[in-house]
This record gives C-alpha cells, sequence and structure tokens, in this order.
C-alpha cells in the first residue's frame, strides 16, 4: 500500500520519541555491526493489521532491513503463529522493537473488534462503520484497521463530509436552516443530520437530508425510524451501540452502525518480537 506522508511523519516522530540520542542499553552491551534475525509472535488469536506500517518503521531506520511476512493483514492468526521475520543489524531491530510492536498491536486490536462487530450483524444489510474518536494523528492506521477487519470508513474528518450535529442545530435554530445552508455550499456532497427524536427525524427528511443518524435511540424507536423514512434516506445508528446489542440493532433495519467503541476502546493484541539465535 502507498503510505501517506502524513503516517510516515508520525512514524518518524515516534521513533524519535522512543530513540532519542541513542539505544543506550543496546550501544553498550552489543557490537554495532553485529547481524541477527528476529520473530513476531502472536500470543494470543486476533486478526493481523499494520504490517505495511511495520515495514515502514524500519525502512526509516535503515533501508538494508528486511522484512518476511508469514500472515498478510486480515488474517485470522492463533496463538503460537510466527507472523513475520525480520532481519538485519540488531541494533537496528531493537531501535524499532516497540513502535512497530505498538503500532502492529494496536491496529490488530481494532481488527479484531471490528471483526467482532461484523460477525455479530451477519446476514444483515447494516454495515459497522467507524467514527472520528481515534487516537489524534493516528486515524489513517486506525481506520485502515478497521477496513482490515471488514468494517466501513465513516467520514475522515470536517472537511469531507456534512454532518449536522446539535450544537449546528442549535446554533441556526432549525433543521431546515440548517440543510438550507449545507444544501447551498457544497452541492456535491450528502448532508447528514443527527437527531435525537422521531419529530427531529421527520423534520430532517422533510428539510431534504440524505441521512439521518439516531442519536441514542432506543431500539423501539429505530424500528419506528425505518418505518417513517421507507427508504428515502438511509439511516445510521449511533451511540451506545455494543457488542450485546449490535444485532438487536440492526434488526431494526437500519442501513449503518457507527461504533466508537472500534477505535478507542479496541484492546491492543499481544504480540512479541524474539531474537533468533
Amino acid at each position: 500500500m502507498d503510505i501517506p506522508q502524513s503516517v510516515i511523519d508520525v512514524i518518524h516522530r515516534a521513533l524519535q520519541e522512543d530513540i532519542g540520542h541513542g539505544d543506550i542499553t543496546t550501544s553498550l552491551l552489543i557490537p554495532e555491526e553485529s547481524k541477527s534475525r528476529a520473530r513476531y509472535i502472536a500470543k494470543g488469536s486476533f486478526v493481523l493489521a499494520g504490517l505495511p506500517f511495520v515495514q515502514e518503521v524500519f525502512r526509516n531506520l535503515d533501508s538494508s532491513i528486511v522484512l518476511n511476512a508469514f500472515h498478510n493483514d486480515g488474517s485470522k492468526v492463533k496463538q503460537g503463529d510466527v507472523i513475520a521475520e525480520i532481519s538485519g543489524r540488531i541494533h537496528t531491530i531493537l531501535k524499532g522493537e516497540r513502535v512497530s510492536l505498538n503500532i502492529l498491536q494496536r491496529l490488530s486490536g481494532i481488527a479484531t473488534l471490528t471483526s467482532m462487530y461484523v460477525k455479530r450483524i451477519e446476514g444483515l444489510k447494516a454495515k459497522i462503520v467507524d467514527t472520528r474518536k481515534t487516537t489524534p494523528c493516528q486515524r489513517i492506521m486506525e481506520k485502515y484497521a478497521v477496513r482490515v477487519g471488514g468494517g466501513y470508513n465513516h467520514r475522515f474528518g470536517l472537511f469531507d463530509g456534512i454532518l449536522i450535529k446539535d450544537n449546528h442545530i442549535k446554533a441556526l435554530e432549525s433543521i431546515k436552516k440548517a440543510v438550507r445552508a449545507a444544501k447551498k455550499g457544497h452541492h456535491l456532497f450528502k448532508i447528514e443530520v443527527e437527531v435525537k427524536n422521531l419529530k427531529e427525524l421527520q423534520e430532517s427528511i422533510e428539510a431534504g437530508a440524505d441521512i439521518v443518524m439516531l442519536d441514542n435511540m432506543p431500539v423501539h424507536d429505530m424500528k419506528e425510524a425505518v418505518e417513517i423514512a421507507k427508504g428515502r434516506v438511509m439511516l445510521e445508528a449511533s451511540g451506545n451501540i455494543k457488542l450485546e446489542n449490535v444485532r438487536e440493532v440492526a434488526e431494526t433495519g437500519v442501513d449503518l452502525i457507527s461504533v466508537g467503541a472500534l477505535t478507542h476502546s479496541a484492546i491492543a493484541a499481544d504480540i512479541s518480537l524474539k531474537i533468533v539465535k
């Protein structure tokens, strides 16, 4: 994959943060030109994500480092599996160890959690989508992991989609005014409106919204919202979505289910990097 410069910059800063003026311990203990191999080993079962970024970590440090992957992103690995092997100077391997593991563990955790949500709604039309609740400056990587796990990306930021939320509506005093203003400014974008009840849903449909986000609505209201919409707008369920209730939400007939937990609450996968003698 082509890694955007913004991500390359983040990886570079992460390495600077960790290495600083140098790896004191390794410099004292190991001759500078010593070479070896090291293996990324799964210490549990999970969906793998992040290998292109691991490659970039070591490319940033030393272009002569070689990474051989035995599994691809999206693969389901199990405890004891060797994910990849890296070979080259030990100094470089150890300098990149922590940053590469942090990325691989974090993204694999997101992909794994996403895959669990996707599995729960299997056979239904709804799609699992992410949110902007991501780690600052790591959004590209984390949204990539959501896709690897079988989910879909919502808007990337404030610049690539119109989402009229409660504060916008309060500022303009009505949904109708907000939608009208949005239509005047950007006719090529679909317009999504966040609503908290069925009355606001009806107002959004009448105002010409394309998508309506049902924010923290009870399931019985979501079912009624689907009946009211009758396919005239896409419906997105959002707020308090958990693994325990996501299928019940999907069964209402909504089109999208956005889950902030995919990126803000995923547990990192357990992976180690071990030198091979």
